[in-house]
Parts: structure tokens; sequence; C-alpha cells
């Protein structure tokens, strides 16, 4: 088994047994052999796509949310968004007391999707539902756009103020939701987390990144954003702008560049080396070894700055559901722990 490490003032945690002594040089060279910036505009991270356009942006929102119930606990709200123009889904799994307790209030945990995919995906890729059974809190899995990049776009809609005050304010309002929260994401959603916890500290308890894109300004980092932008048909530089030209605002956005702002919030962060120590199943290796050097800069950053970390970098391991389900597990103990819920 890998080890899993908490990182502070020395180091990040090194990989497991098969990957003991590997250099990241050598890992990024095997991404970069892939040509990783055209997988990016090839592959999912989910097994579902967005449908959202840019278009939709400018559609005038409804005047009030509009909730449809899927099961016993699970529903789909439909929110409008000054933020983004219309009105966004987010899916809410609900507490099992939530009907029979009306004078309690519960802590929330955000799922936030990747690339590619939408809201759905942690219902449909993980068992989320029955594991929150009985546990007591709020799931919510707003939405973020085609690309599952969660930030105010320089030229588009802004999913950092839907994800982190008009959700909130309806889960508050219409669901008894507490002030206390924790984030955690997948892929693009996994900058996600970090991002939000690092721009807002104090805003999540804790936050955990399974796979995600934590250093924006990192060498070829930006052409994959940008891949991922332009695989959904949006326009080149909507994101951030020019990643020169414009660097100080991606600095700004940069998880890595604002890493002091997570001091005192509970962190988990995970990654695979993909190529390098894989099974050979080469396109979602390829895509984790792209994102694996910038983990690793933004864990140092984070051990230089003296703010505790708890990473688990392993061998291989592809850029998909099958290790995230697994990551989320390994993170729940933490999570929970910030939640105040049985782990």
């Amino acid at each position: 088994m890998p080890d899993r490490t908490t990182a502070s003032s020395r180091g990040t945690a090194e990989v497991s047994a098969g990957t003991a002594g590997m250099s990241r040089r050598a890992v990024t060279r095997a991404a970069a052999a892939t040509g990783l910036a055209a997988l990016f505009g090839a592959a999912a991270t989910g097994t579902a796509a967005a449908t959202g356009t840019a278009a939709a942006t400018t559609r005038r929102a409804a005047a009030a949310p509009s909730v449809t119930q899927l099961g016993p606990r699970t529903f789909d709200v439909s929110l409008p968004s000054t933020a983004l123009g219309r009105s966004a889904p987010v899916r809410l799994v609900l507490p099992s007391s939530f009907a029979t307790q009306p004078g309690r209030t519960y802590p929330v945990l955000y799922l936030l999707h990747g690339a590619h995919d939408d809201y759905t995906s942690w219902t449909r890729e993980t068992d989320i539902v029955a594991f929150t059974e009985g546990r007591e809190l709020i799931v919510a899995m707003p939405d973020a756009g085609p690309t599952g990049i969660p930030t105010a776009w320089r030229n588009g809609p802004d999913y950092e103020t839907f994800q982190l005050t008009e959700v909130p304010a309806l889960l508050a309002r219409d669901y008894r939701a507490s002030a206390v929260r924790v984030v955690a994401g997948v892929s693009t959603g996994g900058y996600g987390a970090m991002a939000h916890a690092a721009r807002h500290p104090g805003t999540f308890a804790a936050a955990a990144s399974y796979s995600g894109i934590l250093d924006t300004t990192a060498p070829g980092v930006p052409s994959l954003m940008d891949a991922i932008v332009a695989r959904e048909n949006l326009a080149p530089l909507s994101l951030w702008g020019n990643p020169i030209l414009n660097l100080l605002t991606w600095r700004d956005f940069n998880p890595r560049a604002r890493a002091a702002g997570l001091r005192g919030t509970a962190l988990y962060v995970s990654s695979g080396s993909g190529v390098v120590g894989g099974s050979g199943d080469w396109l979602p290796e390829a895509l984790e070894s792209a994102l694996w050097p910038s983990a690793h800069a933004f864990t140092d950053t984070l051990a230089w700055l003296r703010v505790p970390v708890t990473t688990h970098y392993y061998a291989g391991g592809g850029h998909s559901w099958t290790y995230w389900k697994r990551e989320f597990g390994a993170s729940w103990p933490m999570l929970a722990g910030a939640l105040g819920v049985p782990a």
C-alpha cells in the first residue's frame, strides 16, 4: 500500500515502493511524450458530457428556484443565478432526519465535478447517496459549466460567486445549512476545491483535491487549461486571458500562488504518476502524468509555508473515477472530522 503522509515543515510525501526514487523530471518527460495538450481535447474526465454553452450565460434567469425530487433524499434544484445570467443546477442529497427534525441545521459537503462532465457525476459514479445515509449532513453538487473550472471567467460566467455565494445562500435559506462546510473535487473540480479555499480563507473547514490542477502557471499547464476551454468551443482567452499578458490574473486564481490562504484549513491532496509506473492504460495515465508535477509544486509550496497537508502520491493511476472513489474514501476521515459527523 502506498503511504499517506502529512506534510508541514518538510517536503511532500514520497510515492510507494513502485515509484520510490522516481524523479519528477522522468514523469514530466513521459507526460510530454504523449502530446498532453491534445489529449485534454480528446478525452473526458467523466462519462457524460456537459451540455452548457457560452450562449447560455446570456439567458435571463427564472424568478425562483425550481425543485425536482429524484429520490427520497435526492433533489435537483434549478437556481436562478445573477453571477451566471441564467438558472443553473445544483444536486442535493439531504440528511436522513431533514423532515423529522425541522429545527436542526446541518453541515455541508460540497462535491465538485471535473472537465467535460456535469453536476450529476458524483451520484452517477459513486455511492454518495448510500454512503451519507445516517451521517446527517447535506451534500451539494453545484454546476461548474462544461469545463468544470469553477472560477470567475474573464469574459464569461462567474462560477466562483455562484458556488460560494449563491448556492450557500440557497442552502441556508431553504435547507437549514449551517456555516460548517467542506469541499472536495476531481480534476478541474480539485482545482476548484483548493482555489475556493485558498482565495476565501475560512470559508471551508477542509478541502480535498483528487488529481486536481493545482499550479495553473506551471510549464505546460496554461496550454492544458486552454485545451479544456477549446474542447467546449468556448472563446480562446475567455478563461483568464493570455497567460503572459494577463499573468497577474492567472496568478490570482492559482491555488499554488494563493497557498498561504489555506493555513488553518484541513487539506488532502492525491495524484498518480500515470504513465511511469502505470499499467499501460495510456490515455488516462497520460492525463494523470500531466498533473503530477503541478501537484508536487503545490504541496511543496505548502511545506515551505509550513501549512499542513495530507498527501497521497501513488504509482501509476489514471485520470478516472476508479482512483477518485478510492481517494475520497481515504480522505473521508479528515472531511468527516471537519464536518463533525461520524467517519
